[in-house]
């Protein structure tokens, strides 16, 4: 591939990227939005480690409260409510009612808070493994243009990006 058809499908790639599809609430020059940060230059969507982190010990921190106090009042009120009815009051069947409402309400905010909890660790862990391979996927075809690049060295001369040659031992 000539030089100049490299350049030409870089040119190309740049003019694709301008005409890409973009949110309808992102103005161009970026912004922040809670955990997310766009920048002006790409409209890139960037997610802050830390923010997650927070979110996802602020779900676990709600679960273990709601473990802990939420759930204190269903064995007394069941209790309560079988008492009652034994004793020929309506009212016993009432506060079962509720105590069995409160009861499924509970645990379905129980398991999303879980569910974001374990969400937010999950995606913090993705994150990180998916900027590891990205900034080394970057780094090695920054070397590759490098070594294409006429501005890196007198011509004819070894390109300096590849390092210098190194000394067999006897």
């Amino acid at each position: 591939m000539a030089w100049d058809e490299w350049e030409e499908l870089k040119a190309q790639a740049a003019e694709r990227r301008t005409a890409q599809m973009q949110l309808n609430h992102v103005d161009g020059g970026g912004g922040t939005y809670g955990p997310y940060v766009l920048p002006d230059k790409y409209g890139d969507l960037v997610v802050k480690n830390a923010e997650l982190q927070s979110i996802g010990s602020s779900a676990h921190e709600l679960y273990n409260q709601l473990w802990d106090k939420a759930r204190v009042a269903i064995p007394s009120s069941n209790s309560a409510a079988t008492d009652l009815s034994g004793q020929g009051f309506a009212l016993g069947a009432g506060l079962k009612h509720v105590s069995d409402r409160w009861e499924e309400q509970l645990k379905s905010l129980m398991d999303a808070c879980a569910q974001i909890s374990n969400h937010m660790r999950v995606t913090k862990q993705l994150h990180a493994g998916d900027e590891v391979y990205i900034q080394r996927q970057m780094s090695s075809i920054d070397v590759l243009d490098a070594g294409f690049d006429e501005r890196a060295g007198a011509p004819g001369e070894k390109n300096s990006i590849y390092g210098t040659a190194k000394t067999k031992k006897d």
